[in-house]
């Protein structure tokens, strides 16, 4: 619980400044009525990684062309393509407080992506130990939208998968996704561990490591 409102009280933009009684009170109601709405679901496939010099991907079909992506991805001989909701009653929970209350709103829109995250962090962890037993090793997730990793490749990302099926989460044509409290990544598994999978680059104080996002 401490992890997940420390995350909440980042996603508010508090900084290094702590937040006052009043916000982790908030804050803590928030998570207490995500526990009872929210329903986290996940798929994930994985493939061989195929990486050419000029920094162009072959992940099962899909072929992208990302130097940050393949910057994370060096060394790894498999992806992870992974996918994950809280459900749409989490949308409806956050549009409920907008209408009465937009400070509890904004609240709530930060605590349900921190919720996300652990949720995601668990799944990882999950399909790491399954990972190991091949003497592979993950790194950290790395989605749509980061560096040079455009975000049309949610689309093939999410066919991929077969999203709307497999966990009821589909695309606009403006590439957002529905439900609004979701994601999808690519995650490498190399054979060389590690010391961030999970944490990730915005924990990381590491700003030299060649896999930074």
């Amino acid at each position: 619980m401490e992890r997940r409102i420390k995350e909440a009280v980042r996603y508010l933009g508090y900084g290094r400044n702590a937040a006052d009684e009043k916000t982790l009170a908030l804050i803590k109601d928030a998570f207490a009525e995500l526990e009872r709405t929210a329903a986290p679901r996940s798929v994930c496939r994985i493939f061989d990684v195929d990486q050419t010099k000029d920094g162009r991907i072959m992940i099962g079909n899909m072929e992208i062309d990302s130097v940050s992506l393949s910057r994370n991805l060096k060394g790894c001989a498999k992806a992870v393509l992974f996918g994950a909701t809280l459900g749409a009653g989490t949308d409806q929970l956050i549009r409920r407080a907008s209408v009465s209350d937009m400070a509890k709103a904004v609240i709530m829109q930060a605590c349900a992506a921190a919720f996300l995250e652990e949720y995601c962090d668990e799944e990882q962890l999950r399909i790491g130990r399954e990972m190991e037993d091949q003497g592979l090793y993950l790194r950290p997730r790395f989605s749509p939208g980061y560096g040079d990793f455009d975000i049309r490749y949610q689309e093939p990302l999410m066919r991929i998968l077969d999203c709307a099926k497999s966990i009821g989460l589909t695309m606009t044509d403006s590439f957002m996704m529905t439900p609004t409290k979701s994601v999808t990544a690519v995650i490498g598994a190399s054979p060389v561990k590690e010391r961030c999978p999970i944490a990730g680059c915005e924990a990381c104080g590491k700003k030299d490591c060649e896999y930074r996002r």
